[in-house]
């Protein structure tokens, strides 16, 4: 005699069905004994021999389940295993069969249709990218892993930018070209700089010249700018870039087969003011440092002519107004004197970066400058021995 209460939890085991995952909501369809029933209800399980067929059909009763323990031959295939199942029929009474209830069956053939399709809905899904990685999808992860991405798989992009990277000039100026229907892709005029494009694919030709498939490297430079040279990316002579014509003009010996970079200058300095100048072919790296919302401190040491006292570094640590805004710099020292320099120096450090912003703080508090110099931008610091 086996008390019901023993088989409220009982359901086929894994290992005993064919379909081994079954949903505990689906399971509540089925109407189990619980624990805590009223009154103890019986079942007689007994595992004798069986009876012949049409004997056994009618003389079991049906609260018995008498297994199959007749011989059997070696190659004949295994008998199946007996499961109990207790369930409740349509009028509330508990029985014990061999098979799962039909509602049951229902229930699986359901979830099994489910996942099929859910399965077969995802297989056809389009793809959101233009190229996957090794896995069928884009790294999603951090900064790094999407920049590897972008410059190892080279994704296509916009036209423009593909050829301001490839040194045909500024981005400004080869959208201008574009439009002017001097570019072709693939032998059709494109007018659009929004084009994608992949340089290693598409043939790309601008005023009749094509495009190299070889990009330049990326390259960094930082110039002790002298004094009288312009912060300008074009064909000026005193140009800052003019003073990399040494520089570049052994680049095809060194360099065989890669095209000319287009350097520019990250940010700014006066005609007049010396020190760090940042130079680079990189526009995503020049946009990181250069743009307001990076707030980057820049380090400069103005020399004055005269004598400094309190209230003019407290006139320069209060700001002025510059362009409408009132600028208030981060940090304002007065350098110990030197042996050999008889001009008292000032350190100013200002983050903003507007237009003539140091001179205006240096105007505004009463004094006369003598020479302004830039020796920090962020973390880049201007070396001592840098001519």
């Amino acid at each position: 005699m086996v008390p019901a209460a023993a088989f409220s939890s009982l359901y086929p085991l894994p290992s005993l069905i064919s379909k081994p995952t079954v949903r505990l909501r689906t399971l509540r369809r089925i109407p189990f004994i619980r624990a805590a029933s009223s009154s103890p209800i019986e079942f007689n399980i007994s595992f004798g021999a069986a009876a012949p067929k049409e004997e056994s059909a009618a003389a079991a009763p049906k609260t018995s389940l008498v297994p199959d323990r007749s011989p059997q031959e070696p190659s004949a295939p295994p008998l199946p295993l007996l499961i109990p199942w207790i369930v409740r029929d349509e009028n509330g009474n508990l029985t014990l069969q061999s098979s799962p209830p039909a509602s049951f069956l229902h229930a699986m053939a359901e979830a099994k249709t489910a996942k099929k399709d859910k399965k077969k809905k995802n297989n056809n899904k389009p793809s959101t990218t233009s190229a996957t990685s090794s896995n069928g999808s884009a790294p999603k992860y951090s900064k790094a892993a999407r920049r590897f991405y972008n410059e190892k798989i080279r994704e296509p992009q916009r036209l423009s930018k593909v050829l301001a990277a490839a040194g045909v000039a500024s981005r400004r100026s080869c959208e201008e070209l574009i439009f002017e229907g001097k570019v072709t892709v693939n032998g059709s005029v494109c007018t659009s700089p929004q084009t994608r494009v992949d340089v290693l694919k598409d043939s790309i030709y601008v005023n009749g010249n094509r495009l190299s498939k070889k990009l330049p490297p990326k390259l960094y430079f930082a110039l002790n700018k002298p004094k009288g040279y312009i912060c300008s990316n074009g064909e000026e002579p005193k140009s800052v870039v003019s003073l990399f014509d040494d520089y570049f003009r052994s680049w095809n010996k060194t360099n065989p087969g890669i095209p000319k970079p287009r350097l520019f200058t990250v940010g700014r300095l006066d005609v007049a003011t010396t020190g760090l100048i940042i130079l680079t072919n990189d526009g995503d790296f020049a946009q990181r440092l250069s743009h307001p919302s990076s707030e980057l401190a820049k380090e400069y040491i103005a020399t004055i002519e005269g004598r400094v006292h309190k209230r003019h570094l407290f006139a320069i640590s209060e700001g002025t107004q510059i362009e409408g805004v009132h600028c208030i710099p981060d940090f304002v020292e007065l350098l110990p004197a030197q042996p050999n320099a008889s001009r008292p120096r000032i350190r100013v450090v200002v983050h903003e970066g507007r237009n003539h912003e140091v001179r205006e703080l240096i105007k505004n508090a009463g004094l006369q400058l003598h020479s302004l110099k830039r020796v920090r931008v962020g973390g880049f610091k201007l070396p001592s021995d840098l001519g």
